[in-house]
């Protein structure tokens, strides 16, 4: 199995906080002790791949943000982590004359351009400085990675790529090439970074067309330029990849509207739609007990609590994307299997309290030595698993409290429904005027997907009167008009995007759930299992990845860096499937695809898919930019 891109970058991170050396393997030297400075960027970028104890294994003492208050720290040397702007360029320059530090070494994000070097290099002569910057890097890791198979370009100014940013219509031609080299920047490092070039596939006549064009163009200048191309020598020598290259699909947001706005149903898709997650990270209000508090007293105010959510999480890893209710159930046992465990640590340690008692304890003693030191070496291993216990059940509570009050089971089952053109079972009206029926955004999301998914539109009258229902359940009409031009326009343009015959089967009451002794209360959920089908992003994925002849993606563009002369066709030069793929959207993407690629590529043997995206955002955050879109 080839590396995944989270290995290859943090590999990438530790050889920098090793001053640019491979880290040695024999870890009985003492590590250097350094300080690492980073500005929001770099902060981005690190945390969701290292943590704290693993930057102190590295010898990492203090991290500190760029542009705070540092005290000079005269005999340490500093490893700087930032991006190439000019406001990071003056603080650099400013270290330099105040002579923070021992030596410098300057690793940039992205490629620094020669007149900013420029900038530094006089600083550290007029500073006399020079012999302290010690390396100058560009280390070509402006993306975050989130999971083994899953990246997005960034966190910091996201509003600048975002899909609102990008389909503005008063948007300049200057703000939008603007955009393009962003993103275009962020996915030359991520190949970079996997150490490979891709094909290049996408649609005509979008941003990912604009996209495509521009990456193209920037790997093949620098697979040009023999002497300091990024993908020759060492870094490709090593056959991360099979001698097959990956086929880098991309794809436009506006292809499938719908999936955004979808009240979904797996566990990390849940818990980024309705909780605070965020890169990796999700907070979640503690509840103060239930008792009342006396009359006239101040409610009491509700604790933020943050759980990480890692690679390291085996239980996060196993269960992310299944349904809820599995993850409930999960949950469940796990507890059973620690509450059981929890007795035998209780037995052990009374045991050890006894000694002097009886003769029956020691005896008894004899045999539980060998339990005893068992017991003494699983308790870390124990603790560890009831925090995750802990975290997960936490978690899962407050997702299913949004569940119950807000009846996302309802709102799933019915989207998907419309989503598979399958029969309804009750008007959509009736959800958009029941009152207990989630909250306005839930309602509007609701309505956006049907409006979206009608093969035509609802006739005036019909429209007037689901209008009128959804302004008296207080939503926000803005994203409507929105939508309403964007379907016109791709009317023209083209077909709405088919979404595979789904469905959801309910299964019966959930099992160990429903007995009376869970955490989890469930009355009243639906318990509702996904059936395998393909969204429209997985579609063209499939269809451009097994070569197959599809009018939806035929007419897709096909650009290979390799090829010394820039040939424009759309004929792919070879025949033979792709084993592995990366497939991003440009626009913004979110958990759902995510999940329908993950299990669209464990049915197939071998292969391996990675999703990336300009921005993550979930429902409420893309309604935002659609509402704003539609007040223009």
């Amino acid at each position: 199995m080839a590396a995944s891109i989270r290995e290859k970058q943090t590999a990438a991170l530790k050889r920098m906080l090793n001053f640019n050396a491979p880290p040695l393997k024999n870890t009985t030297a003492e590590p250097v002790w350094k300080v690492l400075i980073y500005d929001r960027f770099g902060q981005d970028i690190i945390s969701p791949l290292l943590s704290v104890k693993e930057l102190r294994d590295m010898g990492i003492t203090l991290h500190l943000l760029l542009h705070s208050d540092r005290d000079p720290i005269p005999d340490v040397p500093a490893i700087y982590f930032v991006m190439p702007t000019e406001e990071n360029i003056d603080r650099i320059c400013q270290d330099l004359r105040n002579q923070l530090y021992e030596s410098y070494y300057l690793n940039f994000i992205s490629a620094i351009s020669r007149s900013k070097l420029e900038d530094i290099a006089s600083a550290a002569l007029a500073a006399n400085a020079v012999n302290l910057v010690t390396k100058v890097f560009d280390q070509y890791l402006n993306f975050i990675t989130l999971e083994d198979d899953m990246f997005i370009l960034c966190n910091q100014n996201k509003e600048h790529i975002s899909y609102h940013a990008i389909n503005k219509p008063d948007i300049m031609d200057t703000d939008m090439e603007a955009i393009m080299d962003t993103i275009v920047d962020s996915l030359f490092c991520f190949f970079v970074t996997l150490g490979a070039v891709p094909i290049i596939r996408c649609p005509r006549g979008n941003a990912a067309e604009m996209v495509a064009v521009k990456l193209d163009k920037k790997l093949r200048e620098n697979l040009r330029d023999a002497r300091n191309s990024l993908f020759t020598g060492d870094t490709m020598g090593t056959g991360q990849f099979s001698f097959q290259r990956p086929l880098f699909v991309l794809a436009d947001r506006n292809v499938d509207l719908a999936t955004p706005l979808h009240h979904t149903w797996t566990y990390q898709a849940l818990i980024h739609d309705v909780l605070d997650f965020h890169l990796n990270r999700v907070s979640v209000d503690e509840s103060q007990g239930s008792e009342a508090s006396p009359a006239g007293a101040r409610p009491k105010k509700k604790n933020k609590k943050s759980y990480d959510l890692t690679g390291a999480d085996k239980f996060w890893q196993k269960h992310k994307g299944s349904p809820f209710p599995e993850v409930a159930e999960a949950v469940q046992e796990e507890l059973d299997t620690y509450r059981a465990q929890e007795d035998e640590v209780k037995r052990l340690k009374s045991i050890m309290g006894l000694e002097g008692e009886d003769d029956g304890a020691i005896s008894m003693l004899s045999d539980n030595t060998a339990k005893l030191t068992s017991a003494v070496s699983s308790l870390p291993e124990l603790l560890e698993k009831k925090r995750l216990i802990d975290l997960h059940t936490n978690v899962a509570t407050a997702v299913l409290d949004h569940i119950k009050s807000r009846k996302l089971d309802v709102y799933f089952e019915y989207e998907e429904k419309l989503m598979s053109k399958s029969t309804l079972d009750k008007s959509l009206l009736d959800i958009i005027s029941d009152p207990d029926a989630g909250t306005a955004e839930d309602k509007m999301r609701l309505f956006l997907i049907y409006y979206i998914t009608s093969q035509q539109p609802p006739s005036e009258a019909d429209l007037e009167q689901y209008k009128k229902a959804l302004v008296d359940a207080t939503c926000d009409l803005s994203s409507l008009n929105y939508i309403k031009q964007w379907k016109a326009f791709t009317k023209m343009a083209a077909t709405p995007a088919n979404y595979g015959s789904s469905g959801v089967k309910p299964m019966g009451l959930f099992s160990r759930v429903m007995n009376t002794g869970s955490q989890f209360v469930m009355e009243g959920v639906k318990n509702l299992v996904l059936k395998q089908h393909n969204l429209p992003v997985t579609r063209i994925l499939d269809n451009l990845m097994e070569m197959k002849s599809n009018p939806e993606t035929d007419d897709y563009r096909y650009f290979d860096p390799k090829m010394l002369r820039g040939s424009e066709s759309s004929i792919p030069r070879n025949k033979n499937p792709f084993q592995e793929a990366i497939v991003f959207v440009v626009g913004g993407g979110n958990y759902i695809e995510y999940q329908n690629l993950v299990d669209y590529t464990k049915a197939r043997q071998g292969k391996r898919v990675l999703y990336g995206c300009s921005e993550l955002f979930n429902a409420a955050q893309f309604m935002k930019q659609l509402s704003q879109l539609g007040q223009k």
